[in-house]
């Protein structure tokens, strides 16, 4: 077990470098093994997820290398076999492998996926995209079996326009006979990633980042090169520690148009912030205006910002809102800036959030990746000590955290208990 200590109160100055998308990063992973040779890919961000993808494919009998930010998988010694729970459930991204096996062998077994407890995270979508193109789905408990004599090509609307359904069809499409469309698609960065990762192994896949996506079947897919996005979550993350305790924070390795939904709002509280062409320079400022905020799927504010952006509406002049579409248990983050000497109320999907509050260290816990970025944030914020436990659910998404922040002058640390 681990935790993480901070003294609150220092000013962030100097550089922080963005790390390759966690989200496009567990997705491209597992789409290598579609290939029948050597794939690299580069800009791999060292967190635990990746770990675990790791150990999948070792169990599969792939064999892969690392090189710092360099991952090489060869896949042409995997055996098809059954991924037990016991690894499956460690992220919710092993069902990516589910897509990728199937896709590849028409059959699959595995159980089903873990990762953060913030709601309902169905896989009917992605099992619709299944079924749509000729496979048989058999739900035993939590194990499915998935098989298909053949897979054809199909129309799938997609009932809501989900990141994972939609990168699970395309994987399933790209070796399938005919041409695939599928409809509603989501339309993420990382959705774009993972597109031309499997375009420069050769599948034909067209319009991702759009709501229409086509594909067109192929019967084999060979080497390539590809490089993981600049972590968008991240960015936004680390903008937002700046708009708390900068003094000229400078993020650099970002793509800024993958961040606008958040500067958008940054500027709406008057947050001083300057873009560059791969940088954003954020300082804090004594008084922040109260704004409307409610999460959707991109170009639309990312729920997995919502959280971190909390801590900073608790700095804001009156009565902020914030309203999460996409996942119903999204606030346990709540309760500890509540004890850390914030005012926020939850009604349902939304709370109000009424500042400025001064925010007081205390000993809490991270329920989830983000809830944990939001501690470390309101940490950074906060008088004298706090002390972040169950911080495992951090170290998931967010590479070399505490040397980032420690780099920047943040007084923060991890400590094994």
């Amino acid at each position: 077990m681990k935790r993480i200590r901070i003294e609150g109160g220092h000013k962030l100055e100097g550089t922080i470098h963005i790390s390759g998308a966690k989200n496009s990063a567990v997705a491209l992973v597992p789409a290598s093994l579609l290939s029948d040779e050597k794939v690299t890919i580069d800009n791999i961000p060292n967190i635990s997820d990746i770990d675990a993808l790791n150990e999948i494919l070792t169990y599969l009998g792939a064999t892969v290398t690392r090189d710092g930010s360099i991952m090489t998988i060869d896949s042409s010694s995997v055996v098809n076999k059954g991924i037990p729970e016991e690894i499956s459930k460690k992220l919710r991204a092993s069902y990516y492998f589910m897509s990728s096996l199937l896709g590849k062998y028409k059959h699959v077994e595995m159980y089903f996926p873990g990762g953060c407890a913030i709601g309902a995270r169905p896989i009917d979508q992605t099992l619709k995209g299944y079924r749509a193109l000729g496979a048989t789905v058999i739900e035993d408990g939590n194990k499915y079996t998935i098989d298909a004599e053949e897979l054809i090509g199909s129309e799938v609307y997609l009932d809501m326009p989900s990141v994972g359904a939609t990168i699970n069809t395309m994987l399933v499409a790209v070796k399938a006979k005919g041409k695939t469309v599928i409809e509603n698609a989501a339309k993420e960065p990382e959705i774009v990633n993972v597109a031309t990762f499997l375009n420069n192994m050769g599948a034909k896949i067209t319009g991702a980042g759009t709501s229409t996506i086509r594909i067109t079947g192929v019967k084999r897919l060979g080497s390539c090169f590809t490089e993981v996005i600049p972590d968008r979550i991240e960015t936004g993350t680390y903008i937002i520690a700046g708009a708390l305790m900068g003094n000229r924070l400078r993020i650099e390795n970002v793509i800024p148009e993958h961040v606008d939904s958040l500067i958008g709002k940054l500027r709406e509280m008057g947050i001083p912030l300057e873009e560059e062409e791969d940088a954003i320079v954020v300082s804090c400022c004594e008084k922040m205006n109260k704004i409307h905020v409610k999460t959707q799927g991109y170009p639309g504010f990312a729920t997995d910002l919502q959280q971190p952006l909390t801590t900073l509406l608790t700095q804001c002049t009156g009565q902020s809102v914030l309203e999460e579409t996409i996942y119903e248990n999204r606030f346990q983050n709540v309760p500890y800036l509540n004890e850390m000497g914030a005012n926020i109320k939850i009604n349902g999907k939304t709370i109000t959030i009424i500042g400025p509050s001064k925010l007081v260290g205390k000993t809490v816990v991270a329920t989830d990746l983000r809830a944990g970025a939001c501690l470390v944030l309101a940490g950074l914020k906060a008088e004298g000590e706090t002390v972040i436990e169950n911080v495992e659910h951090v170290l998931r998404g967010y590479e070399n955290i505490i040397e980032k922040l420690t780099n920047v002058g943040a007084k923060i640390e991890l400590e094994e208990i």
